[in-house]
């Protein structure tokens, strides 16, 4: 069967057989189909959609496409969380030391950055000497020593998600939760684990901007999960704006080290709290803990007990992070070499962010990429100081653009950032009547209706 055909045949709102979505994977990983013909299938499954039959066959075929993992030799229950996506989305380093802290194994296998939102592997990878290329070999010694280990993808699971993933996010093709779910699940049940948690983001900087969207995302990812035989739940969050204080890698780093190190600052609230709640029901899932009430309680001791910072220095010097003196000494994350600051031209108060917006700003100054083969500057990006509902007067920063001038064209790359940035942020007379919820609610009710 041609590609083309199959092309046309999504493109006019067909159902694929098994077969022809096998024939689609297999010949893109094999490299017998050029990305030009993928990109167009990924078009037409973004624009016409798949049942849930093909949408099996998807996870299903991309899953088989490499080997598993086998933890069966590690002790205990294994569990990860995946997050679809946000700006300032870093709760995976707190939740990963959090979790491993207290007995539990999180093997979690993380992606590189999609469109606007910043990737897992690109934030570690500003850590000097950090290595997220291990082998599974090397894989499984960091996770039989300390429990947790976090890397991308080995040349060995899911090849074809891992070709398809780069290609979504320079082809305008990663909304589409037939492909979301897809990609997601054959990697997390590659991984050999008893639970996940999906942490699934809705607003205005997530993939799923609509509440409903998220929810039905959730409900297919539950669903794929629990059919493999896995306990799943997943978290309907907040993406209305930037989660915590700061969007970019290195700088996002900085600020999980300081919530770990029980000094952060007060805009970080909200990535702390929404860490310790995946934590929590990470524990819930894997029978730790008899309620996600206790889950927390247990959440919170490894952070306040400073067990969560000690794993994460062993995480780090497992994984080549150098002599790990980062997390006492910040400044050896990468940092850039010029500052500027985002000013309010007006008295008020942040009654809404666009947070795409704010996401792209920070793409736009290098903090991400705009084609496959773009290098990232690990040290630009921005923090914020002001957060919706919050009082500004004229002349206040909103926030400060970190920035380096070293590549040509740098000067026309933060004009374009401070001019997005100048249409991220609404500032209104009144405060908002009312904030959406931190969490909007969790997919799983066989599941919640055990929690407190």
């Amino acid at each position: 069967m041609r590609p083309v055909d199959l092309i046309r045949k999504k493109r006019d709102g067909a159902e694929h057989t098994r077969e022809e979505i096998a024939a689609l994977v297999n010949g893109y990983t094999a490299g017998s189909i050029p990305d030009y013909q993928m990109s167009a299938w990924l078009m037409a499954v973004l624009l016409r959609g798949m049942s849930r039959t093909e949408i099996a066959a998807l996870t299903e075929l991309m899953l088989n496409s490499g080997a598993t993992m086998d933890l069966s030799s590690i002790p205990g229950k294994k569990v990860d969380k995946h997050s679809t996506g946000g700006v300032g989305d870093k709760t995976s380093f707190i939740l990963a030391a959090i979790v491993a802290a207290a007995g539990l194994t999180v093997p979690m296998i993380s992606g590189r950055g999609l469109g606007h939102t910043g990737g897992t592997l690109d934030k570690l990878e500003s850590i000097p000497g950090f290595n997220v290329n291990l082998s599974t070999e090397q894989f499984m010694h960091v996770l039989k020593t300390c429990g947790c280990g976090l890397i991308g993808q080995t040349a060995e699971i899911a090849p074809a998600d891992k070709k398809l993933y780069a290609l979504r996010d320079v082809t305008g093709t990663v909304e589409s939760p037939a492909l979301i779910c897809a990609s997601i699940m054959s990697k997390k049940l590659a991984e050999g684990i008893d639970a996940l948690v999906l942490d699934v983001k809705t607003g205005s900087g997530a993939f799923m901007k609509k509440k409903e969207d998220a929810i039905h995302l959730a409900e297919l990812m539950v669903e794929t999960g629990q059919q493999m035989g896995k306990r799943v739940a997943a978290l309907i969050t907040d993406m209305d704006q930037p989660l915590g204080r700061t969007v970019g890698n290195s700088l996002e780093i900085l600020e999980c080290i300081e919530i770990m190190r029980g000094d952060s600052h007060p805009l970080s609230h909200d990535l702390r709290t929404l860490s310790v709640e995946l934590s929590a029901w990470m524990f819930f899932l894997t029978d730790s803990v008899t309620s996600v009430d206790s889950g927390r309680n247990r959440a919170e001791e490894m952070l306040t007990s400073g067990k969560a910072l000690a794993k994460f220095k062993e995480i780090l010097r497992l994984q080549g992070g150098g002599d790990i003196s980062v997390v006492d000494k910040p400044s050896r994350l990468p940092h850039s070499s010029h500052t500027t600051e985002f000013k309010s031209t007006r008295d008020g108060f942040i009654t809404a962010v666009q947070c795409e917006y704010v996401g792209t700003a920070s793409l736009t100054l290098g903090g991400g990429r705009s084609k496959k083969e773009d290098s990232i500057d690990h040290a630009v990006g921005l923090v914020l100081h002001k957060k919706v509902g919050d009082t500004v007067k004229t002349g206040d920063s909103i926030c400060t653009v970190h920035y380096n001038a070293v590549t040509p064209g740098w000067e026309d790359r933060l004009a374009q950032a401070l001019e997005i940035l100048n249409d991220s942020y609404e500032v209104g007379e009144k405060p908002p009547t009312s904030r959406p919820p931190l969490i909007h609610q969790v997919i799983g009710k066989a599941l919640s209706a055990h929690a407190d």
